[in-house]
């Protein structure tokens, strides 16, 4: 996956040119993580250019955005419940700190974690573990994202 996508991330979903979408959502795009040292990190986009902080958006949006922040978590969870018998929980982040537009994390966590990171935030996983290729998002990712997308489909007909 390489590409002029990365520079544009909502645009990119809008014209429907992201290859790591999963789902649109009602306010916001399902994308899988370009890195996945977790498998199954996922990422809520805001589906507004522009749109920088939760309190930008109308609050009939806000609660749209975290209802779909709430529907990707759970999403994530029951894909890897299903796929690691060592799947342990979900930790949800907004923090808007790096890129500029609305979004939220949506980390899958496990057993098999470094013990010095497991009960730790993600964040703190060394710095050369983001750009490693045998952590980068490919093929080999698949069954993870089809089974991600169709927990996705599967809540969004419980609504």
């Amino acid at each position: 996956m390489t590409g002029d996508w990365r520079t544009d991330r909502i645009g990119a979903c809008l014209r429907g040119e992201n290859p790591t979408v999963l789902r649109r959502l009602e306010a916001g795009f399902a994308v899988i993580g370009d890195v996945q040292f977790l498998p199954g990190y996922s990422v809520l986009l805001v589906d507004e250019r522009g749109v920088q902080r939760l309190s930008d958006l109308p609050r009939a949006k806000r609660l749209s955005f975290l209802s779909d922040m709430d529907r990707l978590g759970e999403a994530v969870e029951r894909a890897c419940r299903q796929l690691d018998p060592d799947f342990r929980r979900v930790n949800l982040e907004i923090l808007g700190n790096t890129d500029p537009y609305l979004h939220a994390h949506v980390w899958p966590r496990f057993e098999w974690e470094p013990t010095e990171l497991v009960g730790k935030p993600v964040w703190l996983y060394p710095r050369e573990w983001w750009s490693d290729e045998r952590f980068r998002l490919g093929r080999q990712h698949d069954v993870l994202r089809n089974a991600i997308g169709s927990a996705v489909d599967r809540l969004g007909s419980m609504d």
